[in-house]
């Protein structure tokens, strides 16, 4: 049975590095690989962390959805309704207000994304930290490309202006609204 929003309890969604290294811990036991993406692969990225985050964002291939859904769900994880939700992007959230996002695509033999979230082999190949803990990721590049495209908001600005600045990679123009606004 689906979980509700937590809203009755108001608990607000937050993914601490705690219980985000315990889960890619155990999805690593298991020989789930998956790639850190969203808010925490920024962080990844930057090797500490600079908010909060609702979320835990993760991409990996759709052959592996049956045993992340089965190791989460003996966490005490549940599909989390979202008008979004596909078979290739769903949440799974727990009464404690943690949720990750999943993300799934399949690669053909040569590669090339044939079904899910469109990730290509190379949008998968960065290495980072969680809490010192060693963690795949979406590269900066990558980082940047996705977070455009829809309607930004203050997360988004602080996550690209984060790796701009590490960086030294000039801040995309869709993001000046939010400098003018300072």
């Amino acid at each position: 049975m689906p979980i509700k929003q937590n809203l009755e309890s108001n608990i607000q969604p937050e993914m601490p590095a705690n219980e985000v290294v315990e889960i890619l811990r155990l999805l690593e036991q298991n020989n789930v690989e998956v790639y850190v993406d969203g808010g925490w692969g920024i962080d990844a990225l930057l090797g500490e962390q600079t908010r909060k985050h609702g979320d835990l964002d993760i991409a990996l291939s759709h052959k592996h959805v049956p045993k992340l859904r089965e190791l989460l769900e003996a966490r005490g994880y549940k599909d989390v309704p979202r008008d979004d939700t596909r078979e290739c992007n769903f949440v799974l959230g727990d009464t404690n207000g943690h949720q990750v996002d999943v993300h799934s695509y399949t690669f053909d033999e040569n590669g090339k994304n044939v079904w899910g979230v469109a990730y290509e082999p190379h949008h998968l190949t960065g290495t980072g930290t969680i809490n010192n803990h060693p963690v795949k990721y979406i590269p900066a590049d990558v980082m940047i490309e996705f977070h455009s495209g829809y309607e930004l908001d203050e997360d988004d600005y602080h996550d690209v202006k984060a790796i701009c600045e590490r960086f030294n990679i000039a801040l995309p123009k869709e993001y000046q609204k939010f400098v003018n606004e300072k």
